[in-house]
């Protein structure tokens, strides 16, 4: 089983904490001010976007503080009667052993919604007579719903870090698994995650897990992902859903386009559903749903597409009898996506020789591509003079040029020939 590298690597001191030096050095500041006396602000509320660093920064200032750390995330505390019973009396007196504590609510965006009763009120209350430093954690500190507890703490913002802290980050985990990575290929990654540290690790994760080696290649296709929901839980949602319903909700879930949907499923789905009758199952609803994106392609007809929605999520999801739930399994980049993206250049150089052809040959571009310039090509490779003599017949460029002769030494042969 594969160890997820937000929890190798996740920070165990300040130092290695990304970004946020001077939030952090104001949250150690108040922290220590316990020592002294009870502060005037009881409670500390650290707020921005995920995947920053919050919870990881409280986490490591325990452990450098040597504090005993007492903490709950939103599920925990929804109630009134839920909060006294995690921070009531731990509030109000000490440790066994004579340590300091040090209590943290953590996503406390999730108990504001209907499910609240009273939670957010009893918080309030325990910051008013606490003991002991109590630290609130949530995206958005001025959400109006959280403004009786946001009025007893001090506020203290975590930015997202810029993209050369994020990258010197990676570049220490790639160095801890023996990658040689390209400075561009992590400089990419970071600039792609924009100052989500969990979503970088993650993604070079991904990438890089099993390689020897990370080049710009390996990661420049990332820029087809869609990042507005993380498409790690939709593919869960189709290979683990419970009811039909539930799988094909994934699509508006993931916010994209079914064709892509459906490589993100194809590539990931071995990986997922490991019984055979249960893959069986699986990929003959696959391969019924691209019958009908052929159907759709050929015909228009768009009005097929809740076909190909059906089989490749409902269809998916219910072919799962006896595989159960697994545990960390690494999330896959479809490959034939990357293959498209790393052939790019390729096929924007053979389209546009194609177009010469068909200028010169009165052909389709597509024909002259595919049929014609192969034969091309063998006469650029071979013969010098012939070369010289379509290259100006066919106003082809330098690039075109080095393309089809494949070597410098014969591209330099060419052009001379030309001058």
């Amino acid at each position: 089983m594969f160890a997820a590298w937000t929890v190798k690597y996740k920070p165990k001191t300040l130092s290695e904490v990304v970004g946020n030096r001077e939030a952090i050095e104001k949250l150690v500041t108040w922290v220590q001010s316990w020592n002294k006396a009870v502060p005037k602000k009881r409670a500390v509320f650290l707020f921005g976007p995920p995947g920053i660093g919050k919870t990881v920064t409280v986490e490591a200032i325990a452990d450098d503080l040597n504090m005993e750390l007492v903490e709950r995330n939103a599920s925990d505390y929804r109630t009134e009667e839920a909060v006294q019973k995690f921070a009531g009396l731990a509030s109000q007196s000490g440790t066994l052993f004579g340590k300091k504590r040090l209590i943290l609510f953590d996503e406390l965006d999730g108990i504001t919604g209907r499910e609240d009763r009273g939670g957010v009120g009893a918080i309030a209350q325990i910051v008013k007579t606490a003991l002991v430093p109590i630290i609130l954690i949530a995206n958005n500190a001025y959400d109006p719903r959280l403004g009786s507890v946001r009025y007893y703490c001090e506020l203290i913002e975590f930015k997202k870090p810029p993209a050369g802290e994020v990258m010197k980050h990676l570049s220490r985990i790639c160095r801890s698994e023996g990658i040689a990575a390209d400075e561009s290929a992590l400089k990419f990654i970071a600039q792609r995650s924009e100052g989500d540290v969990r979503s970088a690790v993650n993604d070079l994760q991904a990438l890089a897990q099993g390689k020897k080696t990370l080049t710009y290649d390996d990661v420049s296709w990332l820029a087809y992902r869609d990042r507005k929901d993380v498409i790690f839980n939709v593919l869960r949602m189709v290979f683990y859903g419970k009811s039909a319903d539930a799988a094909k909700r994934a699509v508006d879930m993931a916010d994209v386009d079914p064709d892509m949907l459906f490589e993100w499923i194809y590539e990931n789905l071995p990986y997922h559903l490991r019984d055979a009758h249960d893959l069986s199952g699986a990929m003959n609803s696959l391969a019924t749903a691209d019958l009908y994106r052929g159907r759709i392609q050929r015909s228009q007809n768009w009005v097929l597409t809740r076909y190909v929605v059906d089989f490749m999520t409902a269809g998916v999801a219910m072919a799962r009898e006896r595989t159960q739930p697994a545990g960390f399994v690494p999330l896959r980049f479809p490959m034939r996506i990357r293959m498209l993206s790393q052939t790019r250049a390729e096929r924007q150089m053979k389209a546009a020789i194609g177009l010469k052809i068909k200028r010169r040959c009165h052909v389709s571009v597509n024909r002259g591509a595919k049929e014609i310039l192969p034969f091309v090509r063998i006469i650029f490779e071979n013969s010098v003079n012939m070369a010289a003599d379509l290259a100006k017949s066919l106003d082809l460029d330098e690039a075109m040029i080095e393309y089809l002769s494949g070597t410098k030494r014969q591209t330099k042969a060419i052009l001379k020939k030309l001058s």
